[in-house]
């Protein structure tokens, strides 16, 4: 009786290890399949619609969530990334500083204000109007590559913190701020900035070789990628 007892309990804890596994691959399957099934677009606009900084800023700073202050960005920001994003598609990383309060800080898109949203990509905003200087620099290059078709299929553009900073002047007006202008703002974002790297590489980007927008941002990114080993090229574009 003893060893029949000890025998269907081995068969028991055998079948109940085989359901909770099966069940793990069960999930783990489906889990796949909607990763495979979401698109690069959908992931990116997921990532947008979630953003926020909650930390603290030395004084003099502030941060400017576009997502948050403007409707009409999200919905410019969907339109943006379905029609030039809408594949899963596994591109090259272009990273820039933090976004431009007339560029990425009013239209969600990176290096894109308003004029380049309209002229360049057919999407019109309507609540803004802005000029930004790197959208010109940046969409000459992209017309130079062979248009917004061809290079949006290629590149993914984006920043470490992704949200634009802006800083108090002695006038008392707001100005564009990098994170790196002050070394107590760049501890303040510092993890938040390689969260963002991560979350940015899961959407399905190349790590093999990462192309950066700027000396100095180099140098940052070059002190967090020694950290966290997160690439394993880093190009530096000027």
């Amino acid at each position: 009786m003893n060893r029949y007892i000890a025998t269907c309990k081995t068969k028991l804890i055998f079948h109940v290890k085989l359901f909770f596994s099966s069940q793990f691959n069960i999930l783990r399957f489906f889990q796949e399949r909607y990763d495979m099934a979401q698109t690069f677009a959908e992931k990116v606009i997921d990532f947008n619609q979630q953003l926020s900084f909650t930390g603290n800023f030395p004084e003099g700073f502030q941060v400017i969530n576009p997502f948050l202050d403007n409707p009409e960005t999200m919905e410019v920001m969907r339109a943006f990334y379905r029609k030039y994003y809408n594949d899963n598609r596994k591109r090259r990383f272009l990273i820039g500083i933090n976004p431009g309060r007339h560029g990425a800080g009013v239209t969600g898109i990176p290096f894109t204000d308003t004029k380049r949203l309209e002229s360049a990509c057919g999407i019109t905003m309507q609540s803004a109007h802005t000029h930004e200087v790197s959208s010109v620099f940046l969409y000459d290059m992209i017309e130079a590559y062979g248009g917004t078709v061809r290079f949006y299929k290629d590149f993914y553009i984006n920043s470490p913190f992704p949200l634009a900073i802006i800083r108090r002047t002695n006038g008392g007006s707001w100005r564009n701020a990098n994170y790196y202008d002050d070394p107590a703002l760049f501890e303040a974002v510092k993890g938040f900035m390689i969260d963002s790297l991560k979350l940015h590489i899961a959407l399905g980007l190349d790590t093999c070789e990462v192309f950066v927008l700027g000396k100095k941002n180099a140098e940052f990114i070059g002190r967090l990628n020694d950290e966290e080993k997160l690439f394993e090229k880093l190009t530096v574009l000027e």
